[in-house]
């Protein structure tokens, strides 16, 4: 009998998603600004991280769930700046909706 490999392609999967998480934390901290930024695309996110987190704790556990919360707490520290930066006087706000999308 196979043994359990289905947490190891959640993991494949959380780790090639969450890749890109401290890059983006990094161009937001260093850039002091929220502009380009989708804060519904970032809370959304957010949001299906921490289901994953329930579906863990609520289902069967798993090893996964650490990876949930490290992808969940760097979205987390992104909305974070996003907030701080876009509340400065003179700061430009983040994205309305659909508009962090377009290129120009």
């Amino acid at each position: 009998m196979l043994p359990e490999i289905s947490p190891y392609f959640e993991a494949g999967m959380l780790i090639c998603f969450g890749a890109s998480w401290p890059f983006a934390v990094y161009k937001t901290w260093r850039a002091q600004s929220a502009q380009g930024k989708s804060l519904i695309f970032l809370w959304l996110v957010f949001m299906g991280y921490l289901s994953g987190i329930a579906s863990k704790m609520f289902g069967t556990m798993s090893w996964v769930v650490y990876l949930y919360a490290l992808n969940a707490a760097l979205v987390f520290t992104d909305l974070f700046l996003c907030y701080r930066y876009s509340r400065r006087p003179g700061a430009a706000p983040a994205a309305p909706i659909g508009e962090a999308d377009v290129l120009e």
